[in-house]
């Protein structure tokens, strides 16, 4: 059994998911400490529960110690169920992005194509929108050899959450494949989505998209941002989501949902910024992807190497996690790499 100890590091909820999507790959039992005991509300949150919940039915594994505050868990991994389509319901507003990322791999390398619909939050503060998901790392796994698709059902903001996520994995018939973008090209195109919900009138989408494009613009940069007023989430909120698209491949993302007293100006003017720092960094990898990326890297075959705009403690924490379980060395300085231990697929049960 791996022992880990959740205080190290970032001390979050990446710890938990991370180790038990590698406990469910690898076959190796993990008994968390600590979990989330440095955050605002230590232990296990409703989104933490079920990410481990889904894993559980995925692989037929047994966890111990799985309740809200709990900061201790055992989880024990079984063998490939075998089924194709699952719902996963968080019953808050807790991240789908974080949980479909933590299923992705272990999605990935079963015997079989699965569909999955998730329900909770699609926008919030501290997880991926479903538009960095759709647009940034879902792209750079395609590159990698694996197919996946993810769509919006339906927006959903904090509080209430209850937004629909609907995740679609093709099965790996071969290790993923390394990818290196070392150096940036040339930007080709800055775009974006600017969503609001039952917020046309205040014309908070427009708002939020001319204050990144203004931004955007004092910095030299012309930027194309959709639009959209939606009416079927289940309460008002908004996200923006601005993409720059450069030469080889390389695509960086950032993004803010709307808050409570957070001005739709206030949430343009920070995604553009955040944007310009990650692009005047040099970097191939936006901030978030620089840590999302790791399990895949490690999990593939031969050294990937990336441009990043910083080394934050997500990004410590994932190389840990993927040295403690795969082996996988990761090197980390404004440069990323990650040698990969190419890491094998299940047999095909298909005639």
């Amino acid at each position: 059994m791996i022992e880990v100890d959740g205080s190290h590091h970032s001390g979050s909820g990446t710890i938990v998911r991370q180790a038990v999507a590698f406990s469910a790959l690898t076959g190796r039992a993990v008994h968390i400490v600590n979990a989330r005991v440095r955050r605002p509300k230590p232990g296990l949150r409703p989104q933490h529960i079920r990410v481990v919940e889904a894993i559980c039915q995925l692989v037929g594994g047994r966890a111990e110690g799985l309740g809200e505050g709990s900061r201790e868990l055992v989880f024990r991994p079984g063998t490939d169920q075998g089924g194709r389509r699952y719902c996963w319901d968080i019953g808050s507003a807790g991240s789908t992005t974080m949980l479909a990322l933590a299923v992705l791999p272990v999605l990935a390398f079963r015997r079989a194509p699965t569909s999955v619909e998730i329900r909770g939050g699609l926008f919030q503060d501290c997880a991926p929108s479903v538009f960095h998901l759709q647009q940034v790392m879902l792209p750079l796994l395609r590159l990698m050899g694996l197919e996946a698709e993810v769509a919006m059902g339906r927006p959903g903001y904090v509080p209430r959450g209850e937004g629909i996520l609907h995740l679609t994995v093709r099965r790996l018939r071969q290790p993923l494949r390394s990818l290196s973008l070392e150096e940036p090209g040339a930007i080709r195109r800055i775009w974006g989505i600017a969503l609001s919900s039952h917020l046309q009138e205040r014309r908070v989408s427009h708002r939020m998209a001319e204050a990144a494009k203004q931004a955007l613009g004092g910095a030299g940069y012309r930027a194309e941002i959709e639009e959209q007023n939606d009416a079927d989430s289940l309460q008002p909120g908004a996200a923006l989501a601005v993409f720059a698209d450069l030469e080889g491949a390389a695509r960086l993302g950032a993004d803010q949902a709307g808050a409570l007293r957070r001005p739709a100006e206030a949430i343009g003017k920070h995604v553009a910024t955040q944007l310009l720092e990650d692009l005047h960094s040099g970097a191939t990898l936006d901030r978030f992807a620089a840590d999302q990326i790791i399990p895949f890297a490690a999990l593939a075959a031969g050294e990937s190497c990336f441009a990043i705009p910083t080394v934050t403690e997500h990004v410590i924490t994932s190389a840990w996690l993927a040295k403690m379980f795969l082996g996988a060395e990761v090197r980390t300085d404004r440069r990323l790499s990650i040698s990969g231990v190419g890491f094998h697929p299940m047999p095909d049960d298909s005639p």
